[in-house]
């Protein structure tokens, strides 16, 4: 792989070339990327989207928006970071009018979008979909539909939707977004399809990237950036963009150290333990007077957390430089923050923050609704769709399909196809709507 092709400029539909060189500073195309994902609906939904605890009323716990705000700003940190040591290797990048913001630029634009394909409710909202066709009343689908299209829907996965999202072609919408290639390239941590499920422990191998729907999109952005494949056979792998190393960089950081300080703030965390566990972060660069100084448990922690964060940002910058040459190689299989000195300390705190956070009584609870909401919402669409498309639907039938928005009213001629426009429509919910949606359907809503 090669770094002038990674950070290709290149917009879905365009005939010719665009050149570093040749663009205006003010205007720069990677930070067009950044803005047209601020304006999407699909990014304003995440204002109600589950990160930690699911529907919390408090007013300091991150949802999904504020969670990727977090992650793309750690992300332009460390792309500009990186970017600036990469321009001094390689001054042909420099001569072409490449700089270390656009690095900076690449990777913010990819972390702001990384969370975009979630549906409502976390991870929980994915298993839901996945459990309506793996083991609920979408499980009959099973025999019309090819192996992979059906490994897509039972696996439904975030990080495919999001790409999904980015790149659809619909009816007066061309391109979807229309991000840059490069942008689209670091976002994707998965370049890989559904099938085969975890043939290695390749950091690739651990999801997929794509659904079958956006299969010719994927092969068009990996061919524009020259990614190289994962092995031989013919399914779709790829080595990844390396710069998607520093988006996940970026988000391990941020639901690393930000979910634990949302436990410690909710009270689901003892104090005594952000000192025991962030205090071996941060030895060497507290202030231990002015911490004491600090004399609320929010502002002690926010200190705590910023260092943390800022010493996670230079460790995974030095493990990306150390090993830039191999991850062009595509001899990298790990996540950056395998690799850090600092594994046993994040890893201790990802322990107790799933014993005492995402197992909490309060986020299984939301979670367990989530799970039947999501498949009563399923169901109600999917078999209206369906009755559509046959000419056997009842008047009721009819009436639900006027309650999707515009772009899902299309009734498309693949079942596959019908029951992924069903699948977006769902995961395109904030949590308050998809509850509100429920509660209609239910005649609750009076």
């Amino acid at each position: 792989m090669y770094w002038e092709k990674l950070l290709s400029l290149k917009r879905y539909g365009d005939s010719e070339q665009r050149l570093r060189i040749n663009q205006d500073e003010t205007r720069l195309g990677f930070e067009v990327d950044f803005d047209r994902i601020v304006f999407s609906d699909s990014f304003r939904s995440l204002q109600d989207k589950t990160q930690v605890v699911p529907l919390s009323k408090t007013d300091f716990v991150h949802t999904r928006l504020t969670h990727s705000l977090e992650v793309s700003s750690v992300a332009r940190s460390l792309g500009r970071m990186v970017g600036k040591q990469l321009l001094e290797k390689y001054p042909d990048l420099k001569e072409k009018g490449y700089q270390a913001n656009d690095f900076g630029a690449i990777v913010a634009a990819a972390a702001l979008a990384h969370d975009i394909g979630n549906p409502p409710f976390g991870h929980s909202g994915e298993k839901a979909i996945g459990e309506y066709f793996k083991s609920g009343n979408g499980k009959h689908f099973k025999e019309q539909l090819t192996a992979k299209e059906w490994q897509d829907i039972i696996d439904f996965e975030g990080n495919a939707n999001g790409l999904k999202i980015l790149t659809e072609n619909r009816e007066g919408v061309v391109g979807g977004l229309r991000l840059s290639y490069a942008t689209l390239g670091a976002f994707m941590k998965y370049p890989k399809e559904s099938l085969p499920k975890k043939p290695s422990k390749h950091i690739v191998d651990k999801k997929f990237g794509f659904f079958q729907s956006e299969k010719d999109t994927f092969k068009d952005i990996v061919a524009e950036l020259g990614l190289s494949k994962l092995r031989t056979d013919n399914n779709l792998a790829y080595h990844r963009h390396p710069l998607a190393f520093l988006v996940e960089a970026a988000d391990d950081i941020c639901y690393t150290i930000i979910d634990f300080e949302d436990g410690i703030n909710l009270g689901l965390v003892d104090e005594d333990f952000a000192l025991e566990y962030l205090i071996k972060l941060v030895k060497n660069t507290i202030n231990t007077k002015k911490y004491y100084a600090l004399t609320t448990k929010k502002d002690r922690v926010s200190y705590l957390r910023a260092l943390a964060i800022g010493t996670l940002i230079q460790e995974a910058t030095k493990i990306f430089i150390a090993n830039e040459e191999a991850i062009l190689k595509g001899d990298f299989s790990h996540s950056l923050l395998d690799k850090s000195k600092y594994e046993a300390q994040i890893n201790d705190i990802i322990k107790i923050s799933i014993a005492k956070i995402y197992k909490s009584k309060e986020v299984i609870e939301k979670e367990i609704a989530g799970y039947h909401l999501i498949s009563n919402l399923l169901d109600v669409f999917i078999t209206a769709k369906n009755k559509v498309f046959y000419n056997n639907a009842s008047n009721y039938d009819k009436l639900i399909l006027h309650l999707l928005p515009e772009k899902y009213q299309t009734t498309k001629e693949a079942l596959y196809d019908r029951i992924m426009q069903i699948c977006s429509f769902v995961s395109s919910l904030s949590d308050s709507a998809a509850i509100l949606l429920h509660n209609k359907l239910k005649g609750m809503d009076f």
